[in-house]
C-alpha cells in the first residue's frame, strides 16, 4: 500500500471488521493516500496524529459543503451511491466555514453550555440506575440494546426535549444516517428527522421549558438569534451525533476491559479510574473512525506527499489515536494512561461541541454498570461479534454478556 507508487487502496469491509489492522498497514507506509471509499469516491487518507491534528485545523481544508457538488461528481465512480448532500445535516454548522461557522457555533454555544451538563449528572445517575434496575436478576443482557442505547435515547432526547412518544422514530432515523447506506435512503431519513424536529420546534415555541431545544429558541447575541432551519440543523446533528457516538463509546470500551480483564479489575476496585479510563477508551477504540470529509482549496503537503487543490481528505481518528510516536504502546488498553490529546472528538474550530456530553454518560455509564454487575463475562467468542456496516462509525451490533462470579 502505497500513496504515491500504486494505485489507490479500497476500503470496504476488511476495513469495517478490522479498522485497525487496516490502518495500521497504511500508517506503517506514510502519513497519507490515495484511497478509494465504498461508494467509489477517491479521497485523501491521513492516517498519523502529527498530520492528522494539523490538517483539522488547516484553514486550507474548507468543510463548506456549497461548493463540494461537482467535486462530488468528479471524484466518485458508482454515482448511483453518491450521497445527497442537500439534505438538513449538511447545512449545519459541521459543513460550513468562517465566518458562517463562527456566527453558529457562538450563538449555540450560548445555549450549550459546560454548566447545562454539569447539572445534568445526577439526574444521568438517575437514568442510568432505572435502567439497570430493570435487569435485576437477568443472568444474561446485551450492554448495547439493554444498557447503551435505552439510556442514551433517554439521556439526549430529554436534553434536547425530544417528546418520548418520537424518541424511537428519532433513533431508527439516526441509525440509517451513521451507516452506510444509499442515497435515497440517507435522503429520506434526513429529511423525515428534519420534519419530526419541525413539528417539535414548533410546539416548543409556545411551551418553553429547560431544554436545549427551548434555550436554542431564545438564544441570542443582540439582534441576531437562530433561523428556525438552523435549530433544526444543529438538532439533528447533535441527535445524530450524540446518540450513535456515546453507544458506541459503552459498547466499545465495555468490549476493551471485557478482553482486558486486569483493566476490568483496575476500574472496578478504583472508580477514580474512570474519568482517565473514558479517555482512554475513546483513544483506544473510539466511534469515529475517520474525521467528516474536508476539501482542499489550495495544495497541501503533506510529509513528502502534496495532495492538489481540489481533493478530498479524511483524517483516519482511529488510526491518529493509535500512533505510536504520539501513543507509546498504542494496542494495549491502559486506563492509567494519560490520554489527552487523542482525536476522538477531533480538533480545531470544528472540535465536537457535544463531547463534555458524552464524557459524562460515560463516565457515570461505567460507574453504574460495573457497581451493579461488578463481575461480566462475554457470551461468546470475540470474534463473533458483528460490527454495524459503517465507515464513518465504528460500533458493535450488540455485546451479549452474562452475570459472573467473582
Amino acid at each position: 500500500m502505497s500513496s504515491t507508487t500504486s494505485e489507490p487502496v479500497v476500503l470496504g469491509a476488511e476495513f469495517v471488521r478490522d479498522p485497525h489492522g487496516v490502518n495500521a498497514r497504511l500508517r506503517g507506509l506514510g502519513a497519507v493516500h490515495e484511497v478509494v471509499m465504498p461508494t467509489g469516491l477517491k479521497v485523501w487518507w491521513v492516517t498519523r496524529w502529527e498530520e492528522g491534528r494539523a490538517l483539522l485545523a488547516d484553514a486550507r481544508l474548507s468543510k463548506n459543503v456549497a461548493d463540494a457538488g461537482k467535486l462530488f461528481e468528479r471524484h466518485q465512480s458508482d454515482m448511483s451511491r453518491q450521497r445527497d448532500y442537500s439534505h438538513v445535516i449538511n447545512r449545519s454548522m459541521v459543513n460550513m466555514d468562517p465566518p458562517e461557522h463562527t456566527r453558529l457555533r457562538g450563538l449555540v454555544a450560548k445555549a450549550f453550555t459546560m454548566r447545562q451538563v454539569t447539572g445534568l449528572r445526577p439526574w444521568i445517575e438517575e437514568v442510568a440506575d432505572e435502567v439497570l434496575g430493570s435487569l435485576e436478576g437477568r443472568v444474561e443482557f446485551d450492554v448495547i440494546a439493554d444498557f447503551a442505547v435505552p439510556l442514551v435515547r433517554t439521556v439526549i432526547s430529554e436534553f434536547l426535549g425530544v417528546p418520548v412518544a418520537d424518541r424511537d422514530e428519532f433513533c431508527a432515523h439516526a441509525s440509517v444516517l451513521t451507516s452506510d447506506g444509499d442515497r435515497e435512503a440517507a435522503a429520506k431519513a434526513s429529511n423525515a428527522l428534519a420534519e419530526l424536529v419541525n413539528r417539535i420546534v414548533t410546539a416548543k415555541r409556545a411551551d418553553l421549558g429547560e431544554d436545549l431545544l427551548s434555550s436554542l429558541i431564545l438564544a441570542a447575541d443582540g439582534s441576531d438569534r437562530l433561523s428556525d432551519d438552523e435549530i433544526i440543523s444543529f438538532t439533528v446533528l447533535l441527535f445524530v451525533g450524540g446518540f450513535d457516538t456515546t453507544v458506541n463509546l459503552l459498547g466499545n470500551g465495555m468490549l476493551a476491559l471485557l478482553r482486558n480483564p486486569d483493566q476490568l479489575v483496575a476500574v472496578r476496585d478504583d472508580p477514580a479510574l474512570l474519568a482517565g479510563a473514558v479517555e482512554e477508551f475513546l483513544r483506544y477504540d473510539g466511534s469515529a473512525n475517520i474525521s467528516h470529509w474536508r476539501r482542499t482549496v489550495e495544495p497541501v503537503t503533506v510529509g513528502e506527499v502534496t495532495i492538489p487543490a481540489g481533493e478530498f481528505v479524511f483524517i483516519a481518528l482511529g488510526s491518529a489515536n493509535r500512533d505510536p510516536a504520539r501513543f507509546p504502546e498504542p494496542d494495549r488498553l491502559d486506563v492509567t494512561r494519560t490520554a489527552q490529546g487523542h482525536l476522538a472528538f477531533g480538533h480545531g474550530i470544528h472540535h465536537c461541541i457535544g463531547a463534555p456530553l458524552a464524557r459524562a454518560e460515560g463516565e457515570i455509564a461505567f460507574r453504574r454498570l460495573l457497581a451493579h454487575f461488578p463481575s461480566l463475562e462475554l457470551t461468546v467468542d470475540p470474534e463473533e461479534l458483528e460490527w454495524r456496516p459503517s465507515m464513518l462509525h465504528h460500533g458493535l451490533r450488540s455485546l451479549p454478556v452474562r452475570t459472573a462470579q467473582r
